[in-house]
């Protein structure tokens, strides 16, 4: 075994600039819509706060997450100007989200009702967008529900504790955008927002269409649109354009050192239940990272890496195709690094392995293992554990 001491540990490297690069490639397929900059899930796992930031660098008119913690967090962390936060649950303190001018996502009477009352209470005019369900049958306001909804919003802003910024819905079928369910939704929010107008609503934004709508249905943009997963660099529609196509730069680098080195004779079981046996005699190195960082398990024996030999000593030589071997453990999983033809291993302990990262040099990227895990780029990103440290990078560091 090769051993010393590795210089850097397990880190996603988040380039901000990407994301506020990002972002205004979004604002350009929006027109004259205004931008959305959605940080939901930490920052589909890049941090939120840095995504937040970003988000405001590229001059977005309002910052998104789903949970109202998520939102109070920000403004703890100095983030001004318009948030929403569009998932109250029954558990939700609604006081401090008026006092700190969060503006709540009304998908029910109850939130409504809630929202109405913390703000009398505080003395306040609370802001909220209402969501109307269009047919996802996930959030929103039930359409035999929504006159009444928006009825009673109209009497709140009479009274003068309300103010009703936005109407929204979400689409299910987006990524397909020829999918007749895209059509059926649109019309049927159409059909609220006749209701908002006859009621005495004013809406500064209506906002219907995701990334992959940003992308696909321009014509879906009203005056807002809610880019996510295309904010981080990622292809919502990868089966139509890869990230590159679309003029997006994946924001996330995954690397770790290798923390073992070995060689193994042919017929050698690796890692748990010997779901991987070495055919010929190979060198095989350890990436200490595990499904307990959220590495899926579902890419065992299967998910490429790129492995970059030399430098734990600082050198830049070419960089190894590698391939995962065997079963990804909860800490850590085996790399095979290639045949045993000599005495010295291709790659030493401490040198880098990206997991996955942009892909400008023929690396692999978020969306390469999602393919191999058989989920969505958006699940390998924002999976990733609070073990990994993110670490800024890019001009915004």
């Amino acid at each position: 075994m090769h051993t010393h001491p590795a210089p850097e540990g397990p880190r996603a490297l988040v380039d901000s600039s990407a994301i506020r690069a990002n972002l205004t490639r979004c604002a350009q397929w929006a027109g004259d819509a205004d931008v959305m900059g959605v940080v939901k899930a930490g920052g589909y796992g890049h941090g939120a706060l840095a995504a937040a930031r970003a988000a405001r660098a590229a001059g977005v008119a309002i910052v998104g997450v789903a949970r109202p913690e998520e939102a109070l967090a920000l403004r703890e962390a100095g983030v001004g100007g318009p948030v929403i936060a569009w998932l109250p649950t029954p558990a939700t303190a609604f006081g401090p989200l008026v006092e700190h001018e969060v503006t709540v996502g009304v998908g029910s009477r109850w939130v409504l009702d809630r929202v109405v009352a913390a703000a009398r209470e505080a003395g306040v005019r609370a802001t909220v967008h209402l969501e109307l369900d269009t047919g996802m049958s996930r959030g929103g306001v039930a359409p035999g529900d929504w006159q009444d909804v928006v009825a009673a919003s109209r009497r709140a802003e009479q009274e003068g504790v309300l103010r009703v910024e936005g109407v929204f819905s979400h689409l299910a079928c987006a990524d397909d955008p020829g999918h007749p369910s895209v059509d059926v939704q649109r019309d049927a929010f159409e059909d609220g927002l006749a209701v908002v107008a006859r009621a005495g609503l004013d809406p500064r934004w209506r906002h219907l269409a995701n990334s992959a709508a940003v992308v696909t249905r321009p014509d879906l943009a009203y005056d807002l649109v809610r880019p996510g997963l295309s904010a981080y660099g990622l292809s919502p529609v990868p089966q139509l354009h890869t990230a590159a196509d679309l003029g997006l730069r994946p924001a996330m680098t995954l690397t770790s050192p290798l923390s073992a080195v070995r060689r193994v004779p042919a017929g050698s079981g690796v890692s748990y239940s010997f779901t991987h046996v070495t055919a010929t005699d190979r060198w095989l190195g350890v990436v200490p990272l595990g499904y307990g960082d959220g590495i899926p398990r579902a890419v065992s024996d299967a998910a490429p890496v790129q492995v970059r030999p030399g430098s734990a000593e600082g050198g830049s030589g070419s960089v190894l195709a590698a391939r995962i071997a065997g079963r990804v453990c909860m800490d850590q999983f085996v790399v095979d690094l290639g045949e045993a033809t000599g005495a010295e291993p291709p790659a030493a302990v401490g040198d880098e392995v990206v997991l996955f990262g942009d892909g400008t040099d023929g690396g692999p990227t978020a969306q390469d293992w999602a393919e191999v895990a058989g989920t969505i780029s958006y699940e390998v990103v924002t999976r990733l554990g609070p073990r990994v440290p993110r670490v800024l990078v890019g001009d915004d560091a």
